[in-house]
């Protein structure tokens, strides 16, 4: 015991040095303080392959997925249909980007299931398609769509 308590003391002071150490940057073009201003903004070329990107068929399919684990863990966790307001809005969101290119659309939820879909989308079978889509979320028991149909600008 006599022995084993210096090695466990010099263990516990070997970590906490090591624990104190300044943190390495995530990047290497990261400012080192939050008032540096970033000097060079995106081009127009990068800003279109970012929007083409999040309404690819891939990121449809990842947004999908994602609704499908939640729905898992709800159902492992012993979750019903009562949903906070928070999580009904986020899938319901999730799943009208997922299924709804170009559209601009918010979602309010309340405690008892109603959502609310506000904004514009470019088509009007698109409008259509608001209600089902969100009530294929669990805990969805009422779609208000207040949402209309205006073209997208150039």
């Amino acid at each position: 015991m006599k022995k084993l308590t210096p090695l466990f003391i010099s263990c516990l002071l070997a970590f906490g040095s090591a624990a104190c150490q300044n943190p390495a940057k995530t990047s290497a073009d990261a400012p080192d303080n939050v008032n540096e201003v970033v000097a060079t903004a995106p081009s127009k070329d990068t800003t279109e392959t970012t929007k083409d990107d999040a309404q690819s068929e891939i990121r449809r399919r990842q947004l999908n997925a994602d609704i499908r684990a939640r729905e898992q863990r709800n159902n492992l966790a012993g979750g019903g249909t009562n949903r906070t307001k928070g999580d009904l809005q986020s899938e319901v969101r999730s799943k009208l980007e997922a299924n709804i290119p170009n559209g601009l659309l918010a979602v309010e939820a309340t405690d008892d299931g109603t959502v609310t879909v506000t904004g514009t989308v470019p088509v009007a079978a698109q409008l259509d398609k608001i209600e089902p889509l969100s009530k294929e979320i669990k805990g969805v028991n009422n779609v208000i769509v207040k949402a209309t149909v205006a073209k997208p600008k150039n």
